[in-house]
C-alpha cells in the first residue's frame, strides 16, 4: 500500500512522528487513516494516543511500558501489513450554512480579494465535497482544503471570539469552528448545527475521512434549525 518511503522521526521521549509522504492529497490522507486503524487494532501495549494529520501520524507512548526500539520494530511490521486493513467507506455529511451579513462578516473581503462577487464565492464554496483531513486546534475543529479561487489570507489580528458554527477561510483551508473561540479565519458563514457535544458518543457527528457538503440556506432557515 505504501509505495513511498515512510520516515520515523523521534519527537521527544514519549512520541514518534511517522511521515507517510511529503505532500497533501486525499490518497495520502487515506493511507494515514488506514495505518492509524491498523495500529489501533493491534492494541500495542504502551501506546497511549494516536493522532492522524494530513500526511502523518503522531504516536504517543509510555516509555515505562514499551521501549522506543521495540515500538519502531512493531510499527515497521505494521507498515508492511497496512494494505490488509479496510476502513469504513466515507460518508457525505450535509452542513446547512447561512452566508454573509452578521453570520459571515468577511464574505465581502474574500470576494474582493479574489476579484469575485459574493455570490460567486458562495457558489464555489458550496460546489464541492470537502474531505475531512483531520481534527485539530480544538475538539472537532475540521481541516478542509479549499478551492484556490477563494483562498484568502488570515486576519492579521485574530478576533477574540468567533461564534460556534462559524465557517471560515484561512489561506488554502476552510474550517468550521465547533465552539466559541478566538481565531484569525475570514468568516464567510455559519451553520446552526451543534458540531461538538462532549455528552454524546461520538462527540462529533463526522470523522476524519468523511466528506462535508456545505448547503446554502436563508437566515430564516438558519434560525429555525438553530432553535430546534
Amino acid at each position: 500500500m505504501l509505495e513511498e518511503e515512510i520516515r520515523n522521526l523521534i519527537a521527544g521521549e514519549r512520541a514518534v512522528f511517522i511521515e507517510l509522504a511529503n505532500k497533501i492529497s486525499p490518497e495520502v490522507n487515506r493511507k494515514v487513516h488506514i495505518m492509524a486503524s491498523v495500529i489501533e487494532k493491534k492494541k500495542i501495549e504502551g501506546i497511549t494516543e494516536i493522532v492522524p494529520t494530513y500526511r502523518s501520524l503522531s504516536i504517543y507512548y509510555d516509555p515505562l511500558k514499551i521501549e522506543l526500539e521495540d515500538l519502531l520494530e512493531k510499527l515497521g511490521e505494521i507498515k508492511n501489513s497496512s494494505e490488509e486493513i479496510k476502513i469504513p467507506s466515507p460518508r457525505v455529511i450535509k452542513i446547512p450554512t447561512v452566508y454573509g451579513g452578521e453570520y459571515g462578516p468577511d464574505l465581502e473581503f474574500v470576494a474582493k480579494h479574489n476579484s469575485l462577487s459574493q455570490e460567486e464565492v458562495i457558489k464555489i464554496h458550496t460546489g464541492r465535497d470537502y474531505l475531512v483531513y483531520m481534527f485539530g486546534f480544538s475538539p472537532g475543529h475540521t481541516y478542509l482544503e479549499v478551492d484556490e479561487r477563494i483562498a484568502t489570507p488570515r486576519l492579521k489580528t485574530p478576533r477574540v471570539n468567533i461564534a460556534a458554527g462559524s465557517v471560515g477561510i484561512g489561506g488554502k483551508q476552510t474550517c468550521i469552528r465547533p465552539q466559541e473561540i478566538p481565531g484569525g479565519l475570514r468568516i464567510i458563514g455559519r451553520t446552526p448545527l451543534k458540531l461538538f457535544n462532549p455528552d454524546k458518543e461520538p462527540p462529533v457527528p463526522f470523522l476524519p475521512g468523511d466528506y462535508l457538503k456545505f448547503n446554502p440556506i436563508s437566515e430564516e432557515e438558519y434560525l429555525k434549525l438553530k432553535n430546534r
